[in-house]
């Protein structure tokens, strides 16, 4: 759990991440750990994307991929399309917090870790290790 681990404390760090607690850190690495539990970065994040899609949010999504401007997201939207997909139900489970308040944490963490883990505006389809050690490291140097 080490690359995870890294992420979660330089996330808590970096600037990006207002309020960062330590709820935040715990649904960080609960969506890396979903992630890699997916079918890796690209098993994980084709099917975050074909939810949001799915919900009509998928520009949202593909602005997150794309190297652009992250186009912010409402924790109502993440609700809307994640709420009933079971992925913040077990996020809530895993850190015992509200899903209301898993979604609140999925507004701000998720477009840095969706964006992270597409650095060349493609969702990644090579080494799994690859894409989780490279968002390690863009973590690390933020």
């Amino acid at each position: 759990m080490g690359i995870l681990d890294s992420v979660v404390n330089s996330f808590n760090t970096s600037g990006d991440s207002p309020g960062s607690t330590p709820q935040s850190s715990a649904v960080v690495t609960e969506v890396l750990a979903m992630l890699r539990g997916q079918g890796g970065a690209s098993g994980g994040l084709a099917s975050l994307l074909q939810a949001f899609e799915s919900g009509g949010l998928g520009h949202l999504f593909q602005s997150w991929v794309g190297s652009g401007q992250n186009l912010p997201v409402s924790a109502d939207q993440i609700q809307s399309v994640l709420g009933n997909s079971g992925f913040l139900q077990r996020i809530a489970q895993a850190t015992g917090m509200q899903p209301t308040d898993v979604a609140q944490h999925l507004s701000v963490a998720l477009p840095q870790i969706v964006d992270h883990l597409t650095p060349n505006g493609q969702i990644h389809q090579g080494d799994v290790a690859g894409a989780f050690e490279g968002l390690a490291q863009r973590f690390l140097h933020h």
